[in-house]
């Protein structure tokens, strides 16, 4: 048969391949769904038959083994994730059983006081892998906060090292938190959104840099590891440049990095700072955001974000600053703990001499 080289063909044939691949996808959500479904049944059943108080943990091994002896080829069932299973059940079961009293009541009132969007989350707690929940019981304490990961987890669709290196970083208690004058600076439809993209501290500590260095030093590390300062700075940044050039005037300036946020739909202006901060600084920072709207921003885009990202702050003149300020600005510090001392990184090899050395 000759080779088919209508476009129309083509177009069918790449569609065809798209939607087997999104079916295979979809089969494997419900294939997954219905294994944590199952785990989360057997661990209501090892709960409530109280096996447990009265073998001791001598119960999960015998369980185990038994489970394994009845299905030869049987997985997941080893003593270790039986515990997880239990674990699960206790960590959700609050919820999902007075979720499921309310559906059948119609009382809203049953429903506990979490986030809106955690209570959607709850519907859809089933849908990521066994491993992420393994690693969210472990690393977490509390019902909303395990809810704050699964939720990111299903927006972001982080992988398992992405997941732990957040909860690591301690990002439920680090999200939305710098201060801002954005509630009366920016529309209410955009304002919660806004200081949700937000985080106080900001952490560096992916960088390898001497103990003493500038701001230059450290600008150039977070754009050697833009893809990590990308992940840090949260979902839909996309970077547009750093030392952008912006005409005001008579005088030529240059902003520290400019962003697009792809979800607010505006500009993002973020500054750093290494020193403490200075009121100075949120004057510049405000001319840029204002620079920004006047010249960059389009009728479709959101008013323009200012981000100011120092060493350290005084929380109450934060406030204050930002209060003064009439563009949209948030204050932030960033922690950066993983520096090395300059006589060490300089025995470190390059990255070429790394790859150099992979190619030998």
């Amino acid at each position: 048969m000759e080779n088919i080289i209508d476009p129309a063909y083509a177009q069918w044939i790449n569609q065809l391949k798209n939607e087997y691949r999104q079916t295979q996808i979809k089969a494997a959500i419900r294939v997954n769904e219905q294994l944590i479904r199952f785990y989360y049944r057997l661990g209501e059943e090892i709960t409530k038959r109280g096996y447990e108080s009265t073998y001791g943990s001598a119960f999960y091994e015998k369980l185990s083994a038994d489970i394994r002896k009845e299905i030869p080829d049987a997985k997941g069932f080893s003593s270790t994730n039986l515990h997880y299973m239990s674990a699960f059940y206790r960590r959700y079961s609050p919820l999902l059983e007075v979720l499921l009293q309310a559906a059948k009541s119609s009382e809203s009132a049953l429903v506990p006081t979490l986030p809106e969007n955690f209570l959607q989350v709850a519907g859809k707690l089933f849908a990521i892998p066994w491993g992420h929940h393994q690693i969210i019981l472990n690393r977490t304490r509390s019902l909303e906060e395990a809810l704050y990961y699964v939720s990111e987890c299903l927006e972001n669709g982080w992988s398992r090292a992405i997941l732990t290196n957040f909860i690591k970083s301690d990002l439920f208690h680090r999200q939305g938190k710098a201060i801002t004058n954005f509630a009366y600076a920016l529309p209410d439809s955009t304002s919660d959104l806004a200081q949700q993209i937000t985080k106080d501290p900001y952490q560096f500590n992916f960088l390898s840099i001497g103990k003493k260095y500038d701001e230059k030093q450290l600008k150039d590390a977070l754009i050697d590891n833009i893809e990590r300062f990308l992940l840090e700075l949260g979902d839909g940044f996309a970077y547009l440049g750093r030392e952008k050039r912006i005409q005001i005037g008579q005088e030529e300036k240059f902003m520290d990095m400019l962003f697009y946020n792809l979800n607010l739909r505006c500009y993002v202006v973020v500054e750093i700072k290494v020193d403490k901060l200075g009121s100075e600084n949120l004057g510049q920072l405000g001319l840029y955001v204002t620079a920004v709207n006047n010249q960059l921003k389009k009728e479709w885009d959101n008013p323009t974000i200012g981000l100011l990202i120092v060493g350290e702050k005084d929380d109450v003149v934060a406030k204050y600053a930002v209060e003064m300020m009439k563009p949209p600005i948030g204050i932030a510090e960033y922690q950066l703990t993983g520096v090395l001392p300059k006589e060490l990184q300089s025995d470190l090899p390059s990255i070429e001499e790394i790859e150099e050395g992979i190619k030998r």
